[in-house]
């Protein structure tokens, strides 16, 4: 096995992400700012997946929408010592006189070639901060150095009808990519001796330092302004002309025992939000963060424990909370939650019913209320005798409402009293 350098390894997270199909939770903070399992923040996944890994030299690129993102990193993620040259910072989007937003990921890193000079790192490992996963970096840093490959791109293992939905991997027998092909519609090509699944690009990759520098300037000096990106522009040309390696994903650790696929989503619309979080509320969900030796950092908020009053009473009070995750601070009083995720400091008053709901933090939900399939957003304080997710047509005048009838309640809504 060879050993790895990873103090010379620089990390790049893209963590500027609009997140459009997100909104209104991304209407005022980045896609990976966006809360996720009641406790957390996206990004958080990602950031975990570094320090679990042994990376310790971590540059965050910001852009969109970046205050909150910011300041979740400046107060919860400072603890590593700058005096020993580790760091998790944020670079925001510096263009001198060019200004303009990022033309892409691979644009993104060319802006920031001065931080890889100044460091001069043997490898370069860039990676995406709006994915839910847990993921040992370390496994795919030494299969980069074994292959003497110039770049790795970390891929999942998918069935092929799901192949539209993301870029696509042509490997050879051994793991050498040989095409690149971006969400096939039909004929996406297969995994050798696996037929009926492809293997989805991540957006994950390992570069080689001295080529990745060649490439961004290349791809930077493309007349019309056509480069940009790593999976449009980048990757294609380097696949015809230097060595480029998949890396097969798993799940750090032990694998799953009901042998299923390893667990990594793509949160990018309401519904793929929303099942992500009702899963974390089964019994065995597939991402489990419970485990002791893969935690998830975060912000710690320095709040009470989780509380329920009320038992049965002579007017009927009586608080249930069936297959649901309280985060600290939070008051269920007298108030029924079925599957939903109740975030710190959130507040449920007599005799409401919360049926497969998300709320997040500070939220105060008055008495009588009645919600089925409902996102709130941060700080909401929601009247008494509210009623939201059973009746589509009125819920639309209000707020925005999904393809398959979730509701999502945004930050700041003014409630009529």
């Amino acid at each position: 096995m060879i050993p790895l350098d990873l103090q010379n390894t620089l990390t790049f997270v893209l963590a500027g992400g609009e997140g459009s199909r997100l909104k209104p939770l991304t209407a005022v903070r980045a896609k990976p700012a966006v809360p996720f399992g009641g406790s957390y923040r996206i990004i958080d996944f990602t950031l975990s997946n570094c320090i679990h890994s042994g990376l310790r030299r971590i540059h965050l690129l910001t852009q969109y929408q970046a205050r909150s993102l910011e300041e979740h990193i400046r107060f919860g993620w400072n603890f590593l010592p700058r005096r020993l040259e580790q760091w998790i910072t944020c670079r925001p989007p510096l263009h001198g006189a060019v200004s303009q937003w990022y033309r892409g990921t691979a644009d993104a890193i060319y802006h920031n070639i001065d931080a890889i000079e100044d460091w001069s790192p043997t490898n370069v490992l860039v990676l995406s901060g709006d994915h839910i996963y847990h993921m040992d970096y370390r496994d795919m840093l030494r299969e980069h150095v074994e292959h003497g490959a110039a770049l790795t791109i970390g891929a999942v293992r998918i069935p092929v009808a799901e192949a539209f939905q993301f870029g696509i991997l042509q490997i050879a027998a051994d793991g050498r990519v040989t095409a690149f092909v971006e969400k096939p519609k039909t004929n996406a090509p297969e995994i050798p001796g696996d037929p009926g699944f492809c293997l989805a690009s991540m957006g994950i990759y390992v570069f080689e330092t001295v080529e990745l520098v060649k490439r961004l300037r290349a791809d930077h000096e493309m007349a019309g302004g056509e480069g940009g990106d790593f999976g449009h522009h980048v990757i294609p040309r380097m696949i015809e002309e230097v060595p480029v390696y998949a890396h097969f994903f798993r799940n750090p650790g032990e694998e799953s025992d009901r042998g299923e696929m390893p667990y990594w989503r793509d949160v990018g619309t309401i519904e793929a939000y929303f099942d992500a979080n009702m899963d974390l509320c089964s019994v065995k969900p597939s991402l489990n963060l419970y485990r002791n030796d893969w935690p998830t950092y975060t912000l710690w908020h320095n709040d009470p424990p989780a509380k329920t009053v009320f038992s049965e009473q002579g007017d009927g009070r009586r608080s249930e909370v069936l297959d649901s995750l309280l985060s600290p601070g939070v008051v269920v009083s007298g108030a029924k939650v079925h599957r939903s995720l109740l975030s710190n400091r959130v507040y449920v008053d007599e005799h409401s019913e919360l049926d497969e709901c998300i709320v997040m933090r500070g939220t105060r939900i008055g008495k009588r209320c009645r919600m089925r399939r409902v996102i709130i957003d941060k700080w909401n304080r929601v009247p008494d005798g509210t009623v939201i997710g059973y009746d589509p047509e009125v819920d639309g005048k209000r707020f925005k409402v999904s393809p398959t009838g979730i509701v999502v309640v945004p930050h700041g809504y003014r409630w009529e009293h």
